[in-house]
């Protein structure tokens, strides 16, 4: 096994999308802090790429969970922010707009909700990062490591009904779940140990209430990131692979960040032994 400058092995991280089960990564990312290991490049897609931007900004694991819960414990707040990143009118649904009613500006999200401590571009990041997109137009992902950050990170996590899609770089940019909800390929070769961290879950079970709308569209998506990440564990897998049991949650389940965040900690404990035992032998 290669070795960074610094004699020890390069970690690299993938952060996975998977809407609010993906707060999850806050408690792998305190789990690191805690061994005193900092990951040499992070990759990330949707809500892996608001919150690893955050913590390739030189936030800590701790400094992360403190900000997400301190948001989700004053819902008046949180419900203000979010009408003032809604676009749309209604007359917007029979023009042919991108526009809903409950479409949100994701740039205007991030400005609300992301810490303040979060640089503007890519090269002012504390750790190398890199974000994954879907260019809708093209059909094919599209990946940010240089350059403005919101606009890539608003682009990664533009869950098409939900979020307005972003224009960058001449591209009309979606959810990167679409392509790649589990970026962890693009740490082979850069990074010695890849640990990738997959909350896609799957749609809650209840067999008593027929889905809503909403469910059945984010359902229909984690079935669609979940077959895709099956496939990428076939062909190469990640030296670390994390699954925190959120199936439980929903994917709009922010107000329950504590719990989400709680419900990683048998992983968290399974990946400290691991690491350990790659450590003391690489």
């Amino acid at each position: 096994m290669k070795a960074g400058s610094g004699g020890k092995p390069r970690i690299g991280l993938a952060l996975g999308g998977g809407g609010a089960r993906g707060l999850a990564h806050i408690a792998v990312l305190e789990a690191l802090d805690d061994m005193g290991l900092r990951p040499a490049l992070i990759t990330g897609t949707s809500i892996g790429a608001v919150i690893g931007a955050a913590y390739a900004a030189g936030l800590s694991g701790a400094n992360l969970r403190h900000h997400v819960l301190s948001l989700a414990a004053d819902r008046p707040d949180v419900m203000a922010k979010l009408l003032k990143a809604r676009v749309g009118r209604l007359t917007d649904l029979f023009a042919g707009k991108f526009n809903n009613p409950i479409t949100i500006d994701s740039e205007i999200f991030l400005d609300h909700f992301w810490p303040q401590a979060v640089p503007d571009r890519f090269e002012d990041l504390e750790i190398p990062f890199m974000a994954i997109a879907t260019d809708f137009t093209g059909r094919r992902e599209a990946l940010f490591q240089s350059g403005p950050l919101a606009p890539a990170v608003a682009a990664s996590m533009a869950i098409p009904g939900l979020i307005r899609p972003v224009v960058a770089e001449g591209m009309l940019l979606v959810d990167g779940g679409a392509v790649n909800p589990l970026p962890y390929n693009h740490l082979f070769g850069k990074a010695d140990i890849i640990i990738a961290v997959d909350v896609t879950g799957g749609p809650v079970e209840d067999s008593t209430r027929r889905p809503t709308a909403f469910q059945l569209m984010f359902g229909a998506a984690q079935i669609m990131a979940g077959s895709i990440t099956a496939q990428m564990l076939k062909a190469r897998a990640p030296d670390i692979l994390l699954k925190p049991p959120v199936e439980g949650f929903r994917v709009l389940d922010f107000f329950k960040a504590a719990q989400i965040i709680e419900a990683a900690a048998p992983i968290v404990t399974a990946m400290r032994h691991e690491l350990e035992q790659r450590l003391v032998s690489a």
